[in-house]
C-alpha cells in the first residue's frame, strides 16, 4: 500500500499570486481543451480524409504529452510523480502494450468494418452521443466484471498494483485485459449499426478520457463530475478502502450513478491506493512475471477480486 498523500495537494496553494492565478486557470481549462481538441480532430480527420489509424496514435502520444506537462505544472501529488526507474516500466508496458495488442486489435477493426455502417444512419450529432453511451456502458460493465470475477481480475489488478496513480502508469495493463476491454466496446457499437465515423469519434473521446482521469493533476470539475469521469473520482477507484473504491466508468460517471458504485463528493480524497493484498501480485517491475501471472495453476492465498 501506498502512504496516503500529503495535505499538499497540487501546489495550487504555493508560490507567489500570479503562479497560483495560472495554476487555477489550469486547474479549470485542463478538461475542456482535451474535450476541444477531441472534437478538433474528429472535424479535421472527416474533412481531410486523415488515416484514421495514423490520427489515433498522434492523437494517443499528444494527449500523453499534454497531460505530462500538466503533471508537472498542477500536480495533484508531487510523491506520485515517476521516477525515472518507474518511466522505463512504464515505457516498456506502453510498448508491449502496443505491441501485442497490434495483431488483436487489427481482427476487431476487420470485424469493425465488416459490420459497421461506412455512412451514418443519422446525422453525427445524434448517432456519436448514442454511440457513446452504449460503449460507456459496455466498458463500466466490462471493468466491474474485471473487479468481480476471480480470473479477471487476475488480468485487470495488475493495473491496480502500482501505489500512486499517475499518467504514465494508466498504461500498467495485462495485455489480454486491454484487448477484452477495447474489442468488447468497439465490437458492441459496430454491431448495433453505427457507422464507422462513429466508432471513430468515440474511440478519440475514450483515449481522451481515460488518459485524463488517470492524471496526476489537481482539476475542478465541479458539476461535470456528474456527466464525465474524472481524476477526482478515478483515485478513489485505486483506493485501499474497497468501501469508497466504485468508480469504474472511465468516460462518463452517469453509469455510477445508476448502479450505485458512485462515492465521491467534493473533498473526498483516499487515504492511500494500491492493492489491498500487495503481495497477491508481482510488482510493477517484475513484467515477465506479471504477463505470466494468470497462466499460474493456482493462485497465491488471499488473492482475491479487488
Amino acid at each position: 500500500m501506498s502512504s496516503s498523500p500529503t495535505s499538499d495537494t497540487g501546489g495550487l496553494r504555493r508560490g507567489r499570486a500570479p503562479g497560483r492565478v495560472v495554476r487555477a486557470v489550469l486547474s479549470r481549462a485542463a478538461h475542456p481543451l482535451l474535450l476541444v481538441s477531441v472534437v478538433a480532430v474528429f472535424v479535421s480527420s472527416v474533412r481531410f480524409g486523415w488515416a484514421q489509424d495514423r490520427v489515433t496514435l498522434l492523437f494517443q502520444l499528444s494527449v500523453l504529452g499534454y497531460l505530462v506537462v500538466l503533471e508537472y505544472l498542477i500536480p495533484y501529488e508531487r510523491a506520485w510523480q515517476p521516477n525515472r526507474r518507474e518511466w522505463g516500466w512504464y515505457a516498456v508496458y506502453y510498448v508491449l502494450t502496443a505491441l501485442s495488442g497490434a495483431l488483436g486489435q487489427t481482427l476487431v477493426m476487420i470485424a469493425v468494418g465488416a459490420v459497421a455502417r461506412p455512412d451514418s444512419m443519422f446525422p453525427l450529432w445524434v448517432e456519436i452521443p448514442f454511440a457513446l453511451l452504449l460503449g460507456s456502458l459496455t466498458s463500466y460493465t466490462v471493468h466491474r466484471l474485471g473487479h468481480v470475477n476471480p480470473w479477471l481480475w487476475r488480468l485487470h489488478g495488475v493495473h491496480h498494483v502500482p501505489d500512486k496513480v499517475n499518467v504514465g502508469n494508466n498504461g500498467v495493463n495485462h495485455v489480454a485485459d486491454v484487448l477484452i476491454s477495447q474489442a468488447s466496446v468497439q465490437l458492441t457499437v459496430a454491431l448495433v449499426g453505427f457507422s464507422e465515423r462513429a466508432v471513430f469519434g468515440v474511440g478519440l473521446f475514450v483515449i481522451a478520457q481515460g488518459y485524463f482521469i488517470h492524471a496526476n493533476i489537481t482539476v475542478r470539475l465541479g458539476r461535470l463530475n456528474h456527466v464525465f469521469a474524472g481524476p477526482e473520482q478515478h483515485r478513489l477507484h485505486h483506493s485501499t478502502d474497497l468501501a469508497e473504491a466504485g468508480h469504474y466508468g472511465s468516460e462518463l460517471s452517469v453509469w455510477d450513478r445508476v448502479f450505485g458504485s458512485y462515492t465521491w463528493h467534493p473533498g473526498r480524497e483516499p487515504a492511500s491506493v494500491g492493492l489491498v493484498r500487495p503481495e497477491t501480485f508481482p510488482g510493477t517491475g517484475a513484467i515477465l512475471a506479471t504477463l505470466v501471472h494468470p497462466l499460474r495453476r493456482s493462485a497465491k492465498a488471499g488473492e482475491t477480486a479487488g
